[in-house]
């Protein structure tokens, strides 16, 4: 063999390779001449390519089936999942009072469903179920079990004891479900502020009902927000004041016979309501409990003729046109005729009484005749700006508009001067009683936390401050001289105003029938809480020598509730001598 490199460029190597060329050459033009060797080419060619074909057409018919297949058994499990996790209880934030303390939670709780097609033998599945949990309905379950759908509850919210039972037996198609389940620690404490939800979780009623109208139902739709985490919601309650409140009404429903009793304790500087409470109430850890007619929540969805817890309104109304001042005064010496309306004090002084005479005695007849002074048109215009004639809007839910006349007439402007012929709701009433009390600005009540500086970029001016100077005076003198003297309690300078209205039966006042009411502030040199108390319908007893007026019972209970509350929100009592000079020792008759 010559040396590589040299043969690489010899002439030997280069003459080799075209000889080469040259033979291949001539043997694909000897091809290219011969037809019939070609045609064979081409019907092999093609042959090879229809083969290729039908096997690739093969191989993606295998393909999609396969992936048919797991599309189908795809489709079922999440058609299920779907299924199970529409019915699936979610989960909702906690509800806290003002300090934190858990008003509502979710606890995981198992619930019992079934899948219908994986049933071997319904009859030996009801048996079985049936005996473990015997208040299943042994038809209903039948039916459940023997239908073509993919998903059904047997039960909800079984016990542990329960679930081991029933996961013992090992029933083919059956299995449990962790859902969320809401809990209310404090039972009837807060039912009506709080409300409740369904079986699925979802609010239906009181703050639970206005967290899912505000979005968290339309959370849960989209799948968000299903499982725990949540932040709590804080409300304005204080859970301690709510319970003394509680307490108290309830003792006094008793004591007097009432057939229901409530309350309220509202920021007169903020708006928040600290507490509230209508009696009959209900557990909304049993929320069939609050389909009892007498478990309304009576502060929002009850209006009332209130009485004459209603002057103080027309009072204010009158001292705030300037026209009408302290040291005015009206003829209460004989009954107001209007038209076949006749209007009497009830044990009335019979002679001519001062404005403060008026409050303290509460005349209807001084009363009455302020209103004619100032005029239907701005008496009208005066509940409108306290926003007593229109509904009442809080977070609640539950709410019924005020009745008020179609048609204001003279003998209308006169009797709703002290509280007859208009029903309001009486957290309504309370929230238009602050403004007589805290310098003349109106807030929206409210059960979520505001602070007084939100509170004054949302409030309203509706009196003038010299008014709601006045109004101190007239409330803190009913306690002291006035028909309030029984909710008076020493160092807290309670102010207030007594209301006892008769109730309408069968479109008549009934003689024997009363609702008594107590609205009040305290203290009254800064007020800083209204406090409404309300019983229906309370009896005489012997020591109140017979009476059932408000000064016998509604004002002695708001007594006993000022008591208990103060120290927890801060209002310590003191040394009458020590306090700045209080409106009762200011002369009776004085100019604003």
């Amino acid at each position: 063999m010559p040396n590589n490199s040299n043969w690489k460029r010899s002439p030997e190597r280069v003459g080799i390779l075209g000889r080469l060329v040259g033979r291949q050459n001539s043997v694909e033009r000897k091809r290219s001449h011969d037809p019939e060797r070609a045609a064979v080419n081409e019907r092999m060619s093609r042959a090879r390519l229809a083969l290729g074909g039908v096997a690739f057409v093969a191989v993606f018919a295998v393909i999609s089936a396969r992936i048919v297949g797991f599309a189908v058994a795809d489709s079922e499990r999440v058609s299920f999942r779907a299924l199970a996790d529409a019915s699936t209880a979610a989960s909702r934030p906690d509800i806290t009072d003002r300090n934190g303390k858990v008003l509502a939670t979710d606890v995981v709780t198992p619930s019992l469903y079934a899948e219908p097609k994986k049933i071997i033998d319904v009859d030996e599945a009801v048996e079985l179920l049936t005996a473990a949990m015997p208040n299943l309905d042994q038809e209903q379950l039948r039916t459940r079990l023997d239908s073509d759908r993919s998903f059904v509850w047997l039960k909800r919210e079984v016990t542990p004891a329960q679930e081991a039972l029933i996961h013992d037996l090992g029933i083919p198609g059956v299995g449990f479900r962790r859902e969320f389940r809401r809990v209310y620690p404090t039972a009837q404490a807060a039912a009506h502020i709080v409300g409740h939800v369904n079986v699925d979780n979802r609010g239906i009623a009181g703050i639970e009902k206005y967290l899912d109208d505000r979005g968290l139902a339309d959370l849960h739709g989209l799948g968000f927000g299903l499982d725990s985490g949540m932040e709590a919601v804080d409300l304005s309650i204080d859970l301690r004041v709510q319970h003394a409140l509680r307490d108290e009404l309830w003792f006094a429903q008793e004591k007097f016979s009432a057939l229901a009793a409530a309350g309220v304790v509202l920021d007169a500087k903020t708006g928040e309501v600290v507490a509230m409470v209508s009696l009959p109430d209900y557990d909304p850890n049993r929320p069939e409990t609050s389909l009892d007619e007498e478990a309304i929540n009576r502060l929002t969805t009850g209006v009332y003729e209130m009485g004459s817890t209603f002057k103080p309104f027309t009072v204010a109304m009158a001292l705030d046109t300037g026209r009408i001042t302290m040291n005015d005064r009206y003829d209460a010496s004989r009954p107001l005729r209007v038209g076949r309306q006749t209007i009497n004090d009830y044990r009335g002084k019979n002679r001519v009484l001062s404005v403060p005479e008026i409050f303290i005695y509460s005349s209807n007849i001084g009363t009455a005749r302020m209103a004619l002074d100032v005029g239907m048109d701005e008496h009208q215009a005066f509940l409108e700006r306290l926003a007593l004639s229109t509904r009442l809007r809080t977070e609640l839910p539950e709410s019924a508009p005020p009745m008020v006349p179609r048609k204001w007439k003279q003998v209308n402007a006169m009797t709703i001067s002290f509280g007859h012929g208009i029903s309001v709701a009486p957290l309504q009433m309370a929230a238009a009683a602050a403004p007589l009390v805290n310098g003349g600005l109106y807030h929206e009540p409210t059960f979520m936390p505001r602070t007084e500086t939100e509170a004054l970029e949302s409030g309203r001016r509706v009196l003038r401050p010299q008014t709601s100077d006045a109004m101190r005076h007239l409330f803190r003198l009913n306690t002291t001289e006035g028909t309030a003297r029984k909710a008076d309690r020493p160092g807290y300078r309670v102010g207030g105003k007594t209301g006892t209205a008769e109730k309408v039966v069968n479109g008549r006042y009934a003689k024997d029938k009363r609702l008594t009411s107590f609205l009040g502030t305290f203290p009254t040199d800064d007020p800083h809480y209204i406090v409404l108390v309300m019983l229906d319908e309370p009896k005489g007893i012997p020591e109140t020598h017979g009476w059932a007026t408000s000064g016998w019972n509604a004002a002695p209970t708001a007594g006993r509730v000022i008591e208990r509350i103060a120290p927890i929100l801060g209002v310590l009592p003191r040394r009458e001598d020590t306090a700045p000079e209080d409106a009762s020792e200011q002369p009776l008759f004085v100019s604003y």
